[in-house]
C-alpha cells in the first residue's frame, strides 16, 4: 500500500462517526506530508462531499481531478490510512491545497469571523 502524501485524493473509510460527520467509504483530500503519514500511520484529510454549505470553509474541487465536490475544511480528521483502506486515487495541484490549508488556518488562527461571518 502506497503512502499518502499531501495533496493526494483518496477514497477511505470514515466510519466509525458520530453526529453529522461525514461517514462511509468516500474521498478526501490529504493535507498532511508524507513523511508523517509514513512515520505515524495518520493522514491528515479533510473529507469531500457534493453538498456545499453556505459559509466560506468548503472550497470547490477544480474540474479535471479525480473527484468533483466540495473539500470540507471544518471536518479534518487524522485517520489510520492502513486500516481505513486509503487508495489513491489522483492529485491536487499545490495551489489548490495551499489555499486549502489557507482556510484552515482562518479558524485555526481565530480569524474565521471575517471569512464566514461570523457563527
Amino acid at each position: 500500500m502506497q503512502v499518502p502524501a499531501r495533496g493526494d485524493l483518496i477514497y477511505l473509510d470514515f466510519n466509525p462517526q458520530t453526529g453529522t460527520e461525514q461517514a462511509g467509504r468516500r474521498p478526501a483530500l490529504v493535507i498532511s506530508p508524507e513523511k508523517f503519514n509514513l512515520v505515524t500511520g495518520y493522514a491528515s484529510v479533510c473529507p469531500i462531499s457534493r453538498t456545499q454549505r453556505k459559509w466560506g470553509f468548503h472550497i470547490p474541487v477544480p474540474e479535471g481531478l479525480a473527484f468533483e465536490g466540495v473539500i470540507i475544511t471544518d471536518q479534518i480528521k487524522n485517520l489510520d490510512w492502513k486500516t481505513r483502506n486509503a487508495e489513491i486515487k489522483g492529485k491536487a495541484p499545490n495551489d489548490f491545497v495551499n489555499k486549502v490549508v489557507q482556510v484552515i488556518h482562518t479558524y485555526i488562527y481565530e480569524e474565521y469571523e471575517e471569512r464566514s461571518g461570523g457563527f
